[in-house]
């Protein structure tokens, strides 16, 4: 006996029809064409990406780009922004909400490498503001991403080795440098390199388990406690020795080869070369094994917290021990404060003083002597 199907009839037929008619229609709307962009001087992922409505983890995927997301002036480059994924990622969010507690050597970027998500959706799920600025103990959402994801070792948190209830271990995450981990696990990047035997102290590869070394033995006397008749707190202090210690244990390039760095670097970003080679003079020298008692850091000059404002800038986490890296901080700073200050007297002595303390106080009369003397400089490399 065959079996009969039985036709829907009046409003049952109508709501079918209509179903069947939307999900016509959806399906052959075209996708949202991914737009493209030349790169002009001052573009980072970061900011095409707030732009465009994309996230940088996409425009790094579109474009092939390394992990440290350069890009170059003239590159065109294809910005995602079809609706497909988002939709679908902002489904997965309201259902699959997970967070994290920001331990030492945490950036939004590279959470959101660890994680596969957009910096720009941390930032908003979590109201950071432009800086995306993140304290250690702060607990943040993390849209899209699994409770189960969130375990300690995916956060690359130091914890006990099976191998000895004393060693400790931490597992590389993406963006990690071995002076980045040596900086937030209070060590150095030849401590490092000797427990765990490597003879190439730039390959560590994602997802790689270290051994961190016993910190007893952290340099001290490297750098002095006292700067411009200021006495430094004890843990800054110790930051800056083991600073000094990785740079030291490193290749670094030469003077001239930082001055070099300095101009493209300051050309690329839309900022005057003379400025830029000016404050490097002026700070270092120069020299990118500098580094001061406020445990300021490299030919720029840049304190931990500056690097971090300098890593929301450029899309990316910046390691301040990295030549390139610090360069490019310090003119992504540079490059704020002159946006945020038509007197060139202002965007320099903010640099020295801060640009908060610079619009509510002016500048200190020993920033009129520094503003005075990068001036002068000025005119040397013009």
């Amino acid at each position: 006996m065959r079996a009969t199907q039985r036709r829907p009839s009046g409003r049952a037929a109508t709501s079918a029809a209509v179903g069947a008619l939307v999900i016509a229609l959806l399906a052959a709307a075209p996708a949202a064409a991914d737009e493209r962009h030349r790169v002009e001087p001052g573009d980072t992922v970061w900011s095409l990406a707030q732009r465009y409505g994309s996230s940088v983890s996409a425009i790094v995927r579109a474009n092939g780009l390394d992990g440290r997301a350069t890009i170059v002036v003239g590159r065109s480059l294809t910005i995602p922004t079809g609706t497909g994924a988002a939709s679908s990622q902002a489904q997965s969010s309201a259902t699959r909400v997970a967070t994290h507690v920001v331990v030492a050597g945490d950036t939004v970027w590279s959470l959101a490498h660890r994680h596969g998500i957009g910096v720009d959706a941390i930032i908003a799920a979590n109201d950071l503001g432009s800086r995306a600025l993140i304290r250690v103990g702060q607990t943040l959402v993390l849209p899209g991403v699994a409770a189960s994801s969130t375990a300690p070792e995916a956060t690359a948190s130091p914890g006990p080795s099976s191998a000895s209830s004393t060693a400790r271990t931490v597992t590389v995450a993406p963006g990690d440098t071995l002076s980045a981990i040596a900086a937030r696990n209070s060590t150095t990047v030849a401590a490092l390199a000797r427990a765990n035997g490597l003879t190439n102290v730039n390959l560590i590869r994602i997802g790689q388990r270290l051994t961190l070394p016993d910190t007893t033995g952290t340099p001290t006397g490297l750098v002095g406690d006292t700067f411009l008749g200021r006495t430094y707190p004890t843990e800054v202090v110790a930051s800056a020795n083991r600073h000094k210690a990785a740079l030291l244990a490193r290749d670094v390039p030469s003077r001239a080869a930082m001055q070099r760095l300095v101009v493209a670097t300051a050309n690329a970003y839309g900022v005057d070369p003379a400025l830029a080679q000016a404050v490097a003079y002026q700070e270092s020298g120069f020299n990118m094994r500098a580094v001061s008692p406020a445990d300021a850091v490299g030919v720029m000059q840049v304190i931990p917290a500056s690097g971090e404002w300098a890593s929301t800038m450029a899309g990316r986490r910046l390691d301040l021990l990295d030549p390139e890296d610090n360069v490019l901080a310090g003119v992504l700073i540079l490059r704020s404060h002159t946006r945020s200050f038509a007197d060139r007297a202002k965007v320099i002595g903010a640099y020295y003083q801060g640009a908060a303390a610079v619009r509510k106080h002016g500048l200190y009369p020993g920033t009129v002597d520094y503003v005075r003397s990068v001036t002068a400089l000025m005119t040397r490399f013009g």
